[in-house]
């Protein structure tokens, strides 16, 4: 049994989320939730400080009871107090807490008052009016609680990018420290890098494949082998995600490594070239038919050409597409969206890639929501090699975040000419995320807006407001003249919540007129825009801004999944804008002076 820092906070939100529906006492609550926050973000597993006997105390958030529960989860998979707590309440109260609509206390009140516990009898009873009638509800919120439900169906049980990058890299470090393992990859939509992932597909190659397959099985991490074969395994580990391990010749690896990756779609146009040049493609390699085999591979069959024919190709992926008169393709490009055709003019795009960012235009400090002081976040962006970063806290309509008035903005530029005095080697930029307000206008006084260098606005409050109203909302706050980006344009959070609901296309049209960048969030939870939406910018020549909305000084690792989200969407370093040397960057936002 072991757990990943992503599991542990998940378990301890689960107790703060019960305390919650029990009425407990709010420090108490808020103790869970940020140790959990405190454990997601530490860098080192916890269960390695555990075994090396570490004092869990030295950890933001965590006193002498958390670090004892944590050792009590790390050591046993369980947590006493959280038995305690769903002897009393039922776990699957957590659902439905999580629907739009629901919350703790609605929760607790639909149990006490139907005996709701599951999602199949919350829909049950909101198809037949019961939870409209209940006092604090109505039928607006019942039919929220229904599209919440039917959304979470469409779902299913995908996780963040993020978690299965979390919970696989163990296995893969298992892996690759077994001596018969010469190397093992990813595939499938984790190696695309897909927003959501259902389950991981591995690619190995071995001396021993038996001795590789038992070392698989037998992963401290894994909760039940559901197949275990010379060559093939699947596992599903103790956090619910299924893994299946392929284990393949040399000399079949690159066809095998193209085939398991995808998409579907790609596979099956990439076939139709092969097939009208005589050729076939299956996971086995790329076979020159002699027309004696009758199967040309495109039916998904897995020996499908390897029988009958000559290879020609499959011992790396390079000589796969070569074999078809293609240059290599990257993964996050393979979803049969005209990259193939691209291929084929010598077109592909040169993608952006992390080196090319010469800085952060979105993050927060102690002066809103953020963790880490300004002087922090300054020196872990230069320490990233960085030439200059926008320190973005918000504006003073998020009470709760401790948004900025004018007066304590004035002192955050005090403070900021102070930490700039002692770091000429990196530039902070003068910025604020602008709340956009009911009626389009800005949250900062115009005076002051001139003094920023880089005007971020967003949205944040009334995300329910009709679509019509939403649109206009937000085109009224691109047409002011000082504004430069809008950030996490569609206000979605992956697996939480929907977008916010206005046109798009509309937006986008007016932020092409008036000369506005679109951010994209590169914060996992968000990844706003999505890869379609990007596209479509690029289309406008739209010019587009990667940022990691970090609160803390690690968050700005999120960048990487920010530049895989524009590789997808097929963006060069020119249509982003945080590739420009701060000298060109200052240039394309005084021009809207």
């Amino acid at each position: 049994m072991t757990m990943e820092n992503g599991e542990i906070a998940a378990v301890l939100e689960d107790v703060g989320m019960l305390l919650q529906i029990q009425g407990a006492n709010p420090f108490r609550i808020r103790a869970y939730e940020n140790a959990a926050r405190a454990v997601e973000d530490h860098a080192v597993p916890l269960r390695a400080m555990v075994a090396d006997g570490a004092d869990l105390t030295e950890l933001p958030g965590i006193g002498k009871d958390m670090a004892r529960y944590i050792t009590e989860l790390v050591t046993t998979g369980r947590l006493s107090i959280l038995d305690e707590l769903t002897a009393q309440i039922p776990r699957s109260l957590l659902e439905l807490v999580r629907l739009p609509g629901v919350g703790p206390k609605r929760a607790r009140k639909l149990w006490e008052s139907l005996g709701i516990t599951t999602l199949d009898a919350l829909e049950a009873a909101a198809r037949d009016g019961h939870v409209a009638e209940l006092d604090g509800f109505g039928a607006k919120t019942q039919q929220r609680i229904l599209d919440g439900i039917a959304k979470l169906k469409e779902r299913g049980n995908r996780l963040r990018l993020v978690e299965a990058d979390e919970r696989i890299a163990p296995l893969l470090t298992h892996l690759r420290d077994q001596a018969t393992i010469r190397r093992v990859e990813v595939a499938g939509s984790l190696r695309r890098r897909l927003e959501t992932i259902g389950d991981i597909d591995l690619l190995a190659t071995a001396a021993d494949p038996g001795a590789a397959m038992e070392h698989f099985t037998g992963f401290r991490g894994v909760a039940e082998v559901t197949m275990s074969g010379e060559t093939r395994g699947s596992v599903v580990l103790s956090s619910g995600l299924q893994v299946d391990l392929r284990i393949v010749p040399e000399e079949s690896w690159g066809a095998a490594l193209q085939y398991f990756t995808g998409s579907k779609a790609h596979n099956v146009t990439l076939r139709k070239r092969a097939v009208g040049m005589g050729l076939s493609i299956s996971e086995y390699g790329v076979v020159r038919s002699d027309g004696t085999d009758g199967n040309d591979g495109n039916d998904g069959s897995a020996r499908g050409g390897v029988r009958g024919g000559r290879r020609v190709a499959g011992e790396t992926e390079e000589s796969v597409y070569a074999a078809v008169g293609l240059p290599w393709i990257p993964p996050e490009l393979r979803e049969d969206r005209g990259e193939i055709e691209l291929a084929e003019r010598g077109t592909l795009p040169s993608l952006v890639t992390l080196a090319d960012l010469r800085g952060d235009l979105q993050m927060h400090s102690t002066w809103s929501d953020g963790k880490e002081s300004v002087a922090a976040m300054v020196d872990a962006c230069a320490a990233r090699g960085y030439a200059y970063l926008a320190v973005t806290d918000h504006s003073k309509t998020l009470a709760m975040t401790g948004g900025l008035d004018a007066a304590r903005l004035r002192e955050q530029w005090t403070e900021m000419d102070a930490v700039m005095a002692e770091r000429p080697g990196i530039r902070l930029l003068r910025s604020m995320e602008i709340d956009i307000l009911r009626d389009g206008s800005l949250d900062l006084e115009d005076e002051l807006i001139e003094r920023l260098d880089v005007v971020l606005v967003s949205v944040h409050t009334l995300l329910d407001l009709p679509v019509a109203a939403q649109t206009e909302r937000i085109l009224k706050a691109l047409r002011h003249p000082r504004v430069h980006i809008l950030a996490h344009p569609t206000g979605r959070l992956i697996n939480r919540r929907d977008p916010i609901a206005f046109d798009l296309d509309e937006v986008l049209q007016c932020a092409t007129e008036h000369g506005v960048a679109m951010e994209l969030n590169a914060h996992p939870h968000r990844l706003d825009l999505r890869d379609t939406h990007l596209i479509r910018a690029r289309e406008l020549g739209i010019p587009v801004v990667i940022s990691t909305d970090a609160h803390t000084t690690r968050d700005l690792d999120y960048m990487r999944y920010g530049v895989e989200q524009a590789r997808r969407a097929g963006l060069e370093p020119g249509h982003v804008l945080n590739t420009r040397s701060a000298a060109k960057l200052l240039r394309h936002l005084d021009a809207k002076r």
